[in-house]
């Protein structure tokens, strides 16, 4: 080998070029045999178990090399003996290889077996328990996707059950809400058929009346409309810059009429200078329902206030009422369908059917915004933060005073601006 490492082609005394051409042509016939039933035998165990399929590999790499250094041996050892000597070592290194890879064989069937077990183990609650085992590196990362998969199905199914359980109240609050109407509208129809009702001022009344049960199971309908394509994904958005403060803007002059009849003071501020991409008419349908909501709940003399600014580099409007507050309990339902606040079933003549705040939700969410509540002061109050549509916008971290629809102000564009109605 000496001569062969400084350039030399002569080789080692003994040794002839005919032999190395024997001996790699034997290797080479050994390897591709051994593979090709290798190949063979682990394509008809593809099914089985990957120990044997280990066991099989290993088996195939001993037997390539015994052959192969049997070749050598009998090429170029002269004696018997010597060449028994030889491939008993390699009998003994191959048997010490199949006893490893049975090993290994062993401890994967082993692993892979009680993962199974922990798979088929997952109770109701879809909690999957790793196996007390020591896993190879693989396994063991398989074993914690399996954990992290099974606990989003488990939160999957967690989110499925309340929906449905939602969906149950939903439809027998509806039932109850659209019975109700129906019931007085049949009785006021066949009232004016009859002709039980004759006077001129009852039946204008009854006629008004009806149209005021009509009107309302309208808004009803639009209503559970809109909820069912936010929870079906269905909701299209027709995003345009607008200016969040004039969209609050107009939902309070919107709901001051409302706000007048009942006796609420509705007041309402806004910095300038708030672009967000929304559609328009939804988010509009948003704080409306949020304002609404806020009158109703608030008794007369009670006041609801408006605020839009900027909170943290994002678009905030916030609306306080004079409701007394809301049970710590509950307000973890307050989004919920149909969830009133109360056990009664029966809504007052201006209540829906408990939609509004679910359906704020909704379209908030599908601006890629949040909504939340919390109680504070004399009542509750509702928050919408909504991305910015215009970096920069400088935030204000202070607390702003809130002035009452029509008081002068003045022209700081950084100053909430009173909004009055239009």
């Amino acid at each position: 080998m000496t001569a062969l490492a400084g350039g030399d082609l002569s080789l080692p005394a003994g040794i002839q070029w005919s032999d190395l051409s024997f001996i790699s042509a034997g290797v080479l016939i050994i390897a591709v045999v051994t593979s090709a039933i290798g190949i063979l035998v682990l394509r008809q165990l593809a099914a089985r178990s990957i120990g044997l399929m280990l066991t099989v590999v290993v088996g195939v790499s001993v037997i390539t090399a015994i052959a192969g250094i049997g070749v050598i041996t009998v090429r170029m050892l002269g004696t018997g003996a010597q060449r028994d000597e030889i491939l008993d070592l390699m009998a003994i290194a191959g048997l010490a290889g199949l006893v490893v890879a049975l090993f290994l064989g062993g401890r994967l069937t082993k692993a892979s077996r009680a993962i199974s077990s922990a798979v088929q183990g997952v109770n109701e609650n879809g909690v999957y328990v790793a196996p007390p085992l020591t896993l190879p590196m693989e396994l063991r990362e398989l074993s914690d996707e399996l954990a992290t998969t099974h606990e989003r199905l488990a939160q999957a199914r967690t989110r499925e059950r309340a929906l449905e359980a939602s969906r149950r109240e939903l439809v027998a609050w509806v039932s109850h809400d659209l019975r109700t109407p129906l019931a007085g509208l049949r009785a006021m129809a066949e009232a004016l058929e009859d002709q039980v009702v004759i006077d001129p001022r009852e039946v204008s009344q009854y006629h008004s009346q009806i149209r005021r049960e009509v009107d309302r199971l309208t808004l009803m309908i639009d209503d559970l409309f809109e909820l069912s394509r936010i929870h079906a994904g269905a909701l299209r958005l027709s995003r345009r810059m607008v200016g969040l403060e004039d969209l609050t803007a107009e939902v309070v002059a919107s709901a001051e009429p409302v706000a007048r009849h009942k006796g609420v003071r509705l007041t309402g501020a806004a910095v300038r200078g708030m672009p967000v991409f929304v559609d328009s008419a939804e988010m509009g349908r948003a704080l409306r329902n949020l304002v609404t909501n806020a009158i109703r709940h608030t008794p007369p003399d009670g006041g609801v206030d408006v605020l839009a600014e900027v909170q943290g580099g994002m678009a905030c409007v916030s609306v306080s009422d004079a409701c007394g507050g809301i049970p710590p309990g509950d307000l973890p339902r307050v989004f919920d369908v149909a969830f009133r606040g109360e056990s009664a079933r029966t809504p007052g003549p201006q209540e829906g059917a408990g939609l509004g705040l679910s359906i704020a939700r909704g379209i908030v969410e599908a601006h890629s915004g949040q909504i939340a509540v919390r109680n504070a002061g004399p009542g509750c109050q509702f928050l919408i933060r909504l991305p910015l549509a215009r970096p920069g916008v400088p935030a204000l971290n202070r607390t702003v005073p809130r002035r009452h629809a029509g008081a002068a102000h003045p022209a700081d564009p950084d100053q909430p601006q009173a909004i009055t109605a239009r």
